[in-house]
């Protein structure tokens, strides 16, 4: 399962790479005006759109299209995936409600 993940990582970091003409993850990150964002933003609509109805076939379409474009945004930014996966194992030791408090604590003192 996630060596798909991985592979699509892979294929995002080579496929940016290529002309934005012919390439459609390029065009996503060398884009103007914060596409890959609009884009991700977009997708997260469609699929909340998506999952009000009980066609499965697209709430899967849908997600697959937002797990993508979530992949895209994470590499304009900079920002990799292991880092998130991180990110969840340490959340794994404290309950949600905890974690929720804990990040308003750190907003306000900022």
């Amino acid at each position: 399962m996630f060596k798909i993940l991985k592979d699509l990582i892979v294929q995002i970091k080579k496929n940016k790479k290529k002309d934005p003409k012919i390439s459609y993850t390029a065009s996503l990150i060398k884009g103007k005006n914060n596409i890959s964002l609009n884009k991700f933003l977009e997708e997260a609509k469609e699929l909340f759109k998506a999952s009000h109805y009980k066609n499965k076939k697209h709430i899967k379409h849908e997600a697959a299209d937002l797990l993508y474009h979530f992949l895209v945004l994470l590499e304009f930014k900079k920002v990799s995936f292991n880092s998130i996966l991180g990110e969840l194992k340490k959340r794994r030791k404290i309950s949600g409600i905890q974690e929720k408090n804990n990040r308003r604590k750190n907003v306000r003192q900022k």
